[in-house]
């Protein structure tokens, strides 16, 4: 790598601090604070395109003289060219956002930082902690392309020696504050605690990559099914023959329960329809049958139309077979006698069955009669 991107790597974090600042403008014109700030811009997008270097690849500067700045210096800020050099080192199996909370709040401890972190190797860790997922390639990979990340240091060492801390120029060591025993010592960063070069961050709980390796153990026949289900074979898996048959079993019961299960929620939801329409019908039925008895009643009841109705035609009736009578004073007109009606089958009317003998109601009768048998 060339001495410029050397440059850029090791200014980088102080130029995001620079960005923080406030613009002050002056006139039209803005302050040379404002044209930084555009400056940062463009160096921002150009470092967060690109994963973090490794230390081993960086052309170093070692004319100036390494001199570590105190933490009031820190906390105050340092100069754009003089970035606080803070150090973070781990594992970094399984990478998570636990890590990448620790990287954040290491890279947030002063105003200008530059964040160097350091991934221990497969042979160190399986010796002084134990196997890992990933091997040192993927890890170094996975920090690499963390954005808090503006160096990375390969192969690094489980306790940190002045030689090392030199080589990097580095100020301060970040890690949790809770005692880390290993390789026959109780806390391996005891010795930079003492000389005040510690600076803690804080745990994220609930997340650890232990923790994530426990969920898997604890449903191992879930993975496993779920890898045999993608294509995995059992040798990949090592999983054995009847293991393997067992699972197999357990995917297609497990489907058939699905199925069953879906079934079952399409007959609720069946059901629960023809309730709710059930209860519709029921509702109307019953608007209608009010509506009905209500006709009914208003027709045919008590006091219904129908009864005054029959009342109105039976009073037409009886006032037009019963005509009113003329008054007793009026001159009694005398009808002309209608053409005499002979019965069937008789030859002679009787004086007695004339219509001149009969009463009032039976001429009537008797010339109704004749009137008809003329029509």
């Amino acid at each position: 790598m060339s001495e410029l991107d050397t440059q850029h790597w090791s200014s980088l974090s102080a130029t995001k601090a620079l960005w923080r600042q406030p613009v002050a403008p002056v006139g039209h014109h803005c302050c040379p604070v404002g044209i930084s700030k555009l400056i940062i811009t463009m160096t921002l997008l150009e470092g967060l395109s690109e994963p973090a270097p490794f230390s081993d690849q960086l052309q170093k500067d070692y004319s100036r003289p390494y001199k570590r700045v105190t933490l009031e210096e820190a906390q105050r800020g340092t100069p754009v060219d003089r970035p606080v050099r803070v150090y973070a080192d781990g594992i970094f199996d399984l990478f998570h956002s636990g890590h990448a909370r620790a990287l954040m709040q290491a890279k947030c401890l002063f105003p200008n930082t530059y964040l160097i972190v350091g991934v221990c190797s497969d042979e160190l860790t399986h010796n002084l902690k134990g196997f890992t997922v990933m091997n040192e390639a993927e890890r170094y990979d996975a920090v690499q392309h963390c954005r808090y990340v503006d160096e990375v240091v390969r192969n690094a060492p489980w306790t940190l020696t002045p030689e090392f801390l030199a080589e990097h120029q580095i100020d301060f060591v970040a890690h949790d504050d809770i005692p880390y025993s290993s390789a026959g010592s109780d806390d391996v960063y005891k010795h930079i605690k003492e000389a005040g070069m510690f600076a803690p961050t804080q745990r994220t709980e609930g997340i650890s990559t232990s923790d994530i390796i426990t969920r898997i153990v604890r449903d191992y026949d879930v993975y496993a099914r779920r890898n045999l289900q993608r294509g995995y074979t059992a040798k990949e898996l090592n999983v054995s023959f009847i293991n393997e048959k067992k699972y197999n079993l357990q995917e297609r019961v497990d489907k058939v329960k699905k199925k069953v299960k879906d079934v079952e929620e399409k007959s609720k939801e069946f059901v629960q329809k023809v309730e709710e329409k059930s209860i519709d019908l029921i509702q109307k039925w019953e608007e209608k049958s009010r509506e009905f008895i209500g006709n009914f009643l208003e027709m045919f009841g008590p006091e219904g139309a129908l009864k005054h109705m029959l009342k109105e035609g039976k009073g037409r009736m009886l006032q037009a077979i019963s005509p009113k009578q003329s008054p007793s004073s009026s001159p009694v007109r005398e009808r002309s006698p209608s053409p005499a009606f002979r019965w069937p089958f008789t030859t002679k009317m009787s004086p007695s069955s004339s219509p001149v003998n009969l009463p009032r109601s039976k001429m009537a009768a008797a010339y109704d009669i004749s009137e008809d048998e003329e029509d």
